[in-house]
This record gives C-alpha cells, structure tokens and sequence, in this order.
C-alpha cells in the first residue's frame, strides 16, 4: 500500500529533480533514496533473527556446500 506524502524542498531542487530525474519519476527516485535508511535496520533485525535458527542456518550450510560442489563439478 503507498501513502501520500508532501514535502517542502529548495526551488532550485525541485527544479533539479524535473529536469534530471523527470515528471512522474520523482516518488520513485525519493523513495529508492530514503529506502534504504529506513528499512535498513528492520532487515538487520530479521538477519539477527533468523541467524538465531540453528536448524535453518545448518540446512543453509548444507545447502551452500551443495552448490559448491555441484558448481565445481562443472566443466567450462
């Protein structure tokens, strides 16, 4: 779900962010921005949580050993 948001920014920025990035691009240019700043410490958070899963972090072991040996088995 999208929420609206208004924002106040600098003429010579709003200008800026028309010509470079472009009408109707501008949510998705802020948002991929910002993005990361404020979900960032959410996912570390489920990292931090799912690290904690020793049955999940031995099957990814066992996984990610898998896929090694069948990529070394590979010819070029």
């Amino acid at each position: 779900m999208q929420k609206k948001l208004t924002i106040t920014v600098n003429e010579k920025v709003y200008e800026g962010l028309h010509k470079v990035v472009g009408r109707r691009r501008i949510s998705r240019f802020i948002e991929e921005l910002v993005r990361p700043y404020v979900l960032n410490r959410e996912l570390e958070a489920a990292y931090q949580q799912m690290a904690k899963d020793e049955a999940r972090e031995a099957e990814a072991l066992e996984w990610s050993e898998a896929t090694v040996r069948d990529v070394g088995d590979e010819t070029r």
